[in-house]
Parts: C-alpha cells; sequence; structure tokens
C-alpha cells in the first residue's frame, strides 16, 4: 500500500519571525550565563609562590622533606649519625621511586586511612551547630557544622577505653610505624589534591581568584575550587582543623607514652611540650567557628598546599619536639621550665586577646568594649581598627602566635637545630601571609590602607617591623 504523501508546512512571515526571535533569545540566554561565569571566576593572572616552577618545587620538594626529617632523624642525632657521616650524600641519592617504594607500610597505610575516615564520619553525624560562613562572590552562604572539639574528645575517650585492657603498649605503634604513617599522608595528600582538582571542572563550580590561572600544575598545588563538597560535607573545612591538629596531638600522646614507657616517668621538657601544644590544638577546636573568617577558608582553593599541609605537614614536623625527645630525653631546671612557661603564656595572651578584640568588634561593633577603640572607616564600608592592640601592629596575633611556637622548641634544648624547624619556618609563613594580606588590602582598600599603614606604621613586631 502506497504510504500517503505528507505535505511540508509552510511558515508564514509571522512564524518565521518568531523562530529568529526564540533562536536570538536563546543565543542572548547561553552568551549571559556564558559572561556570568567568566565574570563570577575571572582568569588568573597574578602568580603566587614563584608561580608554575615554584608550585613545581613545592609539590616535590616538601614531600621529601617530611620523608627526610622522617627517615634521617632517629636515637643517633638529629640528623642523624649515618647522614652527617656521608660525606658522598648517598642517604640523599637513594630517595628514588625504589626507596620510595621500599617506604610502604601497608599496616600504616590502613591505620591512616581508618583515622581521616574516623574523624569524617564524626563530623557528619556528631551533632554540632551550623553556622553560616562569609557571603560569597556569588552571593551565597554555606554553613558549616561545628563539631570539630566534639569530635576530638569522643575520638580520645574511645581510644582511652580501648587502651584500658591493653596498656599503653598500643601508642608504641605510632614511633615503630612513624615512617609509613608519614609516607601514608603524603599519598594521601595527593590523592585527596588529584580528586578535588578533577572535580573543580564540573558545572557551577565556584573557583577561588588565585586558582585559575589554567595552568594545571599551578592551579593543583594553590587549589582551583573554593569550596569543594561533596553533598553537605564541606572537604576543606574538614580539612582545615581535624585530621591536621587533631593528627597532631594524638601523635604526641603516642610519643609521649613511648616516652614514658622508656624511662618509667615523664621528663618535664616533655610535660612543657605536650602541655603547650595541647592547649594551643584544643583551643582552636573550642573556638573553631574563628576559622570562618580566615583565608584558608575565604580566599585559598582546596589544593595541594592546604591538603598537604593539613594532612601530612602539621602532624608530622609540628611533632618533631616531641619525637626528639623521645630519643633524646632531657630535664630541665625549675627556672627554665618558668621561663619558657611565662613565654607561652606571653604568647598565648597577646593571640588571644587580640584576636579576641578584633571577633567583637565585627561581631557587636556597640559592645562598650569596642566603642573605645579607634578606626577608619573606608569607602568600601569597612573599618580598619586603629587602636587596642591593632593599633601596636597591624598583624600583632602573628607576634603572639610565633613566640607560642618559640616555647613548644626551648624544652629541647640546643643539641640540634631540628626541633627549632618549626618556629624557623613558621617566621617565614607569617611574614609571607602579611605580604598576602598586605596586598590584598591594598588592593582593596586603596588609599584608606594608605592611611591606615601611616597610623599603625609596624607589620608584625612593634619598634623593630
Amino acid at each position: 500500500m502506497a504510504k500517503p504523501v505528507q505535505r511540508k508546512k509552510q511558515q508564514t512571515p509571522a512564524s518565521k519571525r518568531q523562530q529568529q526571535q526564540t533562536a536570538a533569545a536563546s543565543s542572548s540566554n547561553s552568551s549571559d550565563a556564558t559572561n556570568e561565569i567568566t565574570e563570577l571566576n575571572p582568569k588568573t593572572t597574578h602568580y603566587e609562590f614563584g608561580g608554575p616552577i615554584g608550585a613545581l618545587g613545592m609539590i616535590t620538594f616538601l614531600p621529601l622533606l617530611v620523608l627526610f626529617f622522617s627517615t634521617c632523624c632517629d636515637s643517633t642525632g638529629y640528623p642523624s649519625k649515618a647522614f652527617m657521616e656521608d660525606p658522598k650524600g648517598t642517604i640523599l641519592s637513594k630517595m628514588t621511586l625504589y626507596y620510595l617504594y621500599s617506604m610502604i607500610d601497608p599496616s600504616a597505610f590502613l591505620v591512616y586511612t581508618a583515622f581521616v575516615a574516623i574523624l569524617a564520619l564524626f563530623y557528619a553525624v556528631l551533632p554540632g551547630d551550623l553556622v553560616p560562613g562569609t557571603e560569597l562572590r556569588n552571593g551565597k552562604r554555606l554553613k558549616y557544622r561545628m563539631n570539630g572539639f566534639r569530635s576530638f574528645h569522643t575520638f580520645i575517650f574511645a581510644a582511652i577505653y580501648f587502651l584500658k585492657s591493653t596498656g599503653l603498649k598500643p601508642l608504641e605503634y605510632a614511633y615503630d610505624h612513624y615512617i609509613g604513617l608519614a609516607f601514608a599522608s603524603i599519598v594521601f595528600s595527593y590523592a585527596i589534591s588529584l580528586a578535588v582538582y578533577l572535580g573543580s571542572f564540573g558545572r557551577d563550580k565556584l573557583l577561588a581568584l588565585g586558582g585559575n590561572s589554567g595552568n594545571p600544575i599551578y592551579d593543583f598545588m594553590i587549589g582551583r575550587e573554593l569550596n569543594p563538597r561533596v553533598g553537605s560535607f564541606d572537604i576543606k573545612f574538614f580539612t582545615e582543623l581535624r585530621p591536621g591538629l587533631i593528627g597532631w596531638l594524638v601523635l604526641n600522646y603516642c610519643l609521649a607514652a613511648k616516652q614514658y614507657r622508656d624511662l618509667g616517668y615523664l621528663s618535664n621538657s616533655m610535660v612543657l611540650v605536650q602541655f603547650f601544644q595541647s592547649w594551643y590544638v584544643i583551643d582552636s577546636l573550642w573556638n573553631e567557628e574563628a576559622v570562618l573568617t580566615t583565608m584558608d577558608i575565604t580566599t585559598d582553593g582546596f589544593g595541594f598546599m592546604l591538603a598537604f599541609g593539613l594532612y601530612t605537614w602539621v602532624p608530622f614536623t609540628y611533632t618533631l619536639q616531641a619525637r626528639y625527645l623521645v630519643d633524646f630525653p632531657r630535664s630541665i631546671s625549675w627556672a627554665e621550665f618558668c621561663g619558657i612557661l611565662a613565654l607561652n603564656f606571653l604568647g598565648y595572651y597577646i593571640f588571644r586577646s587580640a584576636n579576641s578584640q578584633k571577633n567583637e568588634f565585627r561581631s557587636n561593633p556597640n559592645s562598650p568594649q569596642s566603642k573605645k577603640l579607634k578606626y577608619i572607616q573606608t569607602k568600601r564600608g569597612s573599618k580598619l581598627i586603629t587602636s587596642g592592640w591593632w593599633g601596636v601592629a597591624r598583624h600583632i596575633n602573628y607576634l603572639g602566635d610565633w613566640l607560642m611556637s618559640l616555647s613548644w622548641s626551648l624544652p629541647c634544648g640546643f643539641g640540634s637545630p631540628i626541633p627549632y624547624f618549626y618556629p624557623v619556618y613558621f617566621a617565614v609563613l607569617l611574614i609571607h601571609r602579611e605580604k598576602r594580606d598586605d596586598h590584598k588590602c591594598r588592593t582593596k582598600y586603596g588609599e584608606d590602607w594608605e592611611k591606615y599603614c601611616r597610623i599603625v606604621k609596624y607589620k608584625i613586631i612593634p619598634g623593630i617591623y
């Protein structure tokens, strides 16, 4: 049977105009959407940390530095006797793929992964206030669950429960498998950095202003996406305090247990280190909400720099003092003890009172304490404090933070420079952070920032810098 002939429907001039208008409108909407995305995520034109070459150096050198501290420091010395008596540098020349492969410790991989997984589970299920962060460029405010302190004490109490029948013996695992744990954390840092970098190319992603250069090495290191999330699970916020700070204390406590089992007591120098660093971390976890206004959360993307810094760098370089005191136990005089204690209290007082003063001024500008402060009203609408702690130096809190870091190393004495790596590195970090902040504020406030700098002349150390 012949099929009926279908006549093509003729278009009237009116229908043609309607189709053209619809196509034009669709093209216009698509163009507007593209322009909106481009304006929201502009191309990065200013490099930091030496650009792609510096980024490549950080990605390769910093993990090797952590492995150096792990493998070339032992009970023979910091650096070890074998390293110091190795004129040809054969130890460093062993840093080949085969040598790195030999550091793989399957049980350490399982322990480290389980540790991070437990903290992630606590973050997801433990109760905590949902606190909104600062307003983003797209007008949104993300909410963050504040349960860092609860996660910490839940982990510690659970560990104590399981140790009541075994004693401290299992805690020696951290000292015995220190290299394997450090290597596992490095692999984990690379993996999470790669995952969030690839995920940053998805639709409707808000990118960090400094991480959208188009150079894959640089963007991988600095962090391309501003707030990578899986559902409501904020990867950057989780990483900021939990695996780094809690991991730091867990390692510290394991090292203290090792010294106790070796000596039958804790040296007073170890007690000081444990007290100072526990106080610092617990205070940070208790005041977890304060991290929402830091550059790490508001400005920086989440990439290798933050991932490695918090999964590896913090727990495995900030524990150098405790590890050194396991290998070289040291008791100090009570005069030294009190002097170091006073230095730490001074640093903490400057750090905490300065930050509290700023937070009070921002959150409650009409309080009696805030009304006493002088300030500059900028054209952008912000207020720059010019009296109180913030009239002494623009980053007076950095000075307090650094004094605390120095007090952590002094109990180790002066038998090796390695326990002082942290305050030296921290000084460089704080100066670099101050310069980054100065550049950002100079760009943001213009003449108002110049006026502010004329009033508050010193950057970190009053009368010196």
